[in-house]
Order: structure tokens, then sequence, then C-alpha cells
């Protein structure tokens, strides 16, 4: 089975995390918050503190891993901030894998972050798809359907893992 490293592991990022490890595979769950370790292991994955401004926090969970789910679609903050986490931080982390055992990306293209911010994730993804020959699969559910969206999110971890 597979280890999928999901970046933004809140409450949709648990529920993911559950359904993979119900299925066989290994999850770790990234938070910010110290605090927030206890419900990331509650959902039965590995819990680390990584903040996605700071991909030098996050490089040290991608060890093992098969699958990276950035789940940012909801992300909050300062706008310029938000905007980095489906721009340059995504950019330089899709660079960064290429030489790592990760085989592929899941990217969520949805939720409620300026959709110009999502597209251009998107697009982001795709390149780095093409450029690397790295299956990409895009969640493009609206996150405020639970249930769509978790089926859609583990679509798009086994198209990757399948590829």
């Amino acid at each position: 089975m597979a280890r999928a490293l999901i970046v933004g592991c809140g409450c949709r990022g648990q529920a993911l995390a559950r359904t993979l490890t119900a299925a066989g595979h290994t999850a770790r769950g990234t938070t910010r918050n110290a605090e927030c370790l206890a419900a990331i292991e509650a959902a039965g994955a590995e819990a680390a503190v990584a903040d996605p401004d700071r991909l030098g926090t996050l490089t040290p969970s991608l060890e093992g891993v098969s699958v990276l789910c950035w789940l940012m679609g909801t992300a909050g903050g300062q706008p310029e901030a938000v905007a980095a986490l489906h721009g340059p931080r995504l950019e330089s982390m899709l660079e960064a894998i290429v030489d790592t055992p990760v085989r592929g990306v899941v990217y969520e293209a949805a939720g409620s972050v300026d959709p110009a911010c999502l597209a251009g994730g998107a697009a982001l993804a795709r390149r780095a798809a093409r450029t690397h020959r790295m299956p990409v699969e895009l969640i493009v559910s609206d996150p405020a359907g639970h249930d769509p969206w978790l089926e859609a999110a583990v679509g798009a971890v086994e198209a990757v893992l399948t590829r």
C-alpha cells in the first residue's frame, strides 16, 4: 500500500486520512498548530507540525510518501499569503518532490480561496505533470459538499497511485 502526505490536514484532510487508512494506506497529515496533532492522530494519520509557507518544515514529512495532497482550497489568512500557497510555495514544492519517492500530486482546485489563485495553482500542477511526467489529479468538487468532496479526493489519490 501507499503513504499519502496530506498538507492541510484539517477536517477534510482528516476525513481523507480516515478513508485512506481504512483502505489499507498510510497517511501523514500536517498542521501549523501543535494543538491539532491529536485530532490528526485520532483520524489514523501520522501527525506532523509543518508550515507550507516554510517548505523546509515539510520536506522531512516527504520520507516514504507516494502521493502529496495539497489541500489548500479553503486556506485562510492574508490574501498575499494565501496566493503564495497556490503560487510560489506550490511551485517550489512541485520542484522539490521531483527528487523524492513521491509519485504524484493531488491538488485541491476548489474552495473559498480566490478562483484566480486556484486556477493558477491548477495550472502549476498541470505544468509539473507535463514537465516532470508525474501524475497530477485535481479535486474540483466543492469542499462544502462533504461526501462528494471526499469521494473526489479518494478517487484522485487512487488515480495517482494507479498510474
